[in-house]
């Protein structure tokens, strides 16, 4: 039986999973997440998780940060004085902003981890940075 391989377009349903069984992202409901496997479209652990499965097959992969999202950087940790950001923009912590880079256009999403009297502070790291991942996964197709 055919197994799926880089170059190979596969369709994969998938349930993700933080360690402690959060629910993060699921296909349950959705078409088959489709992606050409070695093609960089998902994340590493993923698309190795992938390789070498057959169509009907499930199986559970547990991906460490170094391979998902990577590691937090703390780079893109950013304190701004309070006064430059409008006070029209909500300011709870947990919320997503979009932020506006200048010159480029580029929109980063960013979280806010911190607020106080003087300072706000701005997490551009992706949401599951620094965090190991659970995906269940059945082969749906390759193509």
């Amino acid at each position: 039986m055919k197994t799926a391989q880089s170059g190979d377009t596969v369709k994969v349903h998938y349930t993700g999973t933080l360690p402690d069984g959060q629910l993060f992202d699921s296909s349950a409901g959705r078409d088959p997440l489709s992606f050409q496997l070695g093609s960089g479209q998902v994340i590493k652990g993923f698309d190795e998780g992938v390789t070498g499965m057959e169509v009907g097959e499930k199986k559970t992969i547990h991906i460490p940060s170094n391979e998902a999202y990577g590691d937090i950087n703390e780079d893109l940790v950013i304190n701004f004085d309070r006064k430059e950001i409008p006070a029209e923009i909500p300011l709870e912590i947990g919320t997503t902003l979009n932020m506006h880079q200048d010159g480029s256009g580029q929109v980063i999403p960013v979280v806010v981890r911190n607020v106080t009297e003087d300072t706000v502070v701005l997490d551009a790291n992706h949401p599951l940075a620094g965090k190991d991942l659970v995906f269940e996964l059945e082969l749906v197709d390759i193509e």
